[in-house]
């Protein structure tokens, strides 16, 4: 279907021309000054990359095209009124930059449906690796086997004009899109339910057909996955999943293989895996106290313990954030309004009283507030999605709207490869001391 495709060109045009005149006119224009400590640091901070599907603040929280998450709940289309965000709402406004209609979504998601076939042969991968292969292994494997479908490859060898690159990109990424939800899905029946697959429903939204397929048809686990999707499909682009979906699309390879890439990245403890480990880090802290109801006063015990012990305390926390991530008070809202009580919920509310105070007492730790993850985990398992090793699955056909729209702007704006400069220590032992050292 062009109707999606015609209304992001029309657009992102506009996009371009300003992107060539600003390269052009103003590409000595010095945007900031970068110190030891940024670079030795992980490159915190340094403004090196154009993204345009959401931007972080330190002390607001993500803002997709302009929009808070609270802004979204309320501008994006609903299957109904009392529901959560349809997930291809928000896809439609960071890949064209407006608030879609209800129009727009029914044909993005119609679209969607007649791509979600998934070739024969990617199943036959995924069931070639071990059972028990972590759930990330088995869902990598599977996006980079189908890049044999690629019609980014297919053009760019054929020797298509740079200037078309764009439209190839964003064939893959619509169809690799669609494809995610029958692959998960493929992936947890086969690992927790004996194999037992459930055919995918074309009627049903991208979200609320995840959730089918899993086995869950309950309106409840629709509604969350939906705000699942929403709330972890972007960060701007510097986090792990989108600078290296990006980095290595900078190479010309095609959505598969890049997407593939920031897939492995995302599966790493300090970046998607991390929604595992505060379920883990809860279930553990209970056992060893020895209830399910714990008072503030064992929690903070447990807290302190775990610092003194070198650990951090998971799904607090963030890089950038200096406050409570408006994700996670999003999923709070959500438990606040359809949960009437859950003990773990209850801990993790616990936890958010009791650990920033500590946290910030340490006065090592720049941002005590919880992220995304401190609640994530806790609302899935309510409903019954207790296998805590597929969150990252789930996290990873979130986070394809956000990085993969972008890879179809790096395309269309004709972005180089990436290529920063590097230095050994020496050098930098010389611009801190003003002179060469041994390292």
């Amino acid at each position: 279907m062009e109707y999606i495709k015609n209304r992001f060109f029309d657009r992102a045009s506009k996009c371009m021309a300003e992107f060539q005149r600003i390269r052009k006119d103003h590409g000595d224009v010095v945007l900031g000054q970068v110190t030891i400590d940024q670079v030795l640091s992980g490159m915190k901070g340094i403004p090196a990359l154009l993204t345009e599907t959401s931007k972080l603040d330190a002390n607001e929280g993500i803002r997709f095209r302009g929009y808070s998450i609270q802004e979204l709940q309320q501008k994006l289309p609903k299957l109904d009124a009392d529901g959560e965000p349809l997930p291809e709402g928000l896809f439609y406004l960071m890949l064209i930059g407006e608030i879609p209609t209800q129009e727009d979504v029914e044909n993005l998601s119609k679209d969607w449906a007649t791509r979600a076939h998934v070739p024969q042969h990617v199943f036959d991968v995924i069931d070639a690796l071990p059972k028990n292969s972590r759930p990330m292994t088995q869902f990598t494997t599977a996006i980079i086997a189908m890049a044999y479908d690629s019609v980014f490859q297919k053009a760019y060898r054929a020797g298509v004009g740079k200037k078309y690159y764009w439209d190839f990109m964003y064939e893959d990424v619509m169809t690799l899109i669609a494809r995610l939800p029958r692959i998960a899905a493929y992936i947890y029946r086969r690992m927790y339910h004996n194999g037992k697959h459930i055919d995918p429903n074309p009627n049903l939204d991208w979200a609320g057909n995840l959730a089918h397929m899993m086995g869950f048809d309950s309106v409840e686990v629709k509604r969350l996955l939906r705000l699942y999707m929403v709330i972890h499909a972007d960060h701007e682009g510097g986090n792990v999943s989108a600078h290296t979906t990006h980095l290595v699309g900078s190479a010309l390879s095609n959505a598969y293989y890049s997407f593939g890439a920031g897939m492995t990245g995302l599966a790493g403890p300090l970046h998607g895996f991390a929604n595992q480990e505060v379920i883990s880090w809860i279930n553990e802290m209970l056992e060893q106290i020895g209830t399910d109801v714990p008072t503030d006063e064992q929690i903070a015990d447990y807290i302190e313990n775990t610092l003194k012990n070198g650990r951090v305390v998971p799904g607090y926390g963030h890089a950038v954030l200096r406050i409570t991530d408006p994700r996670f008070t999003v999923q709070q809202q959500f438990a606040e309004k359809y949960i009437k009580h859950d003990k773990t919920i209850d801990v993790v509310n616990q936890i958010y009283r009791v650990a920033p105070p500590i946290l910030e007492a340490t006065g090592k730790i720049k941002n005590p507030w919880p992220n995304v993850d401190a609640i994530s985990g806790s609302l899935l398992n309510h409903y019954g999605i207790v296998e805590h090793n597929f969150y990252t699955v789930l996290f990873g056909v979130s986070r394809s709207l956000g990085v993969l729209a972008s890879l179809v702007y790096d395309r269309l704006y004709g972005l180089p490869i990436e290529r920063p400069s590097s230095f050994p220590m020496s050098w930098f032992k010389e611009k801190a001391d003003g002179k060469p050292g041994d390292c």
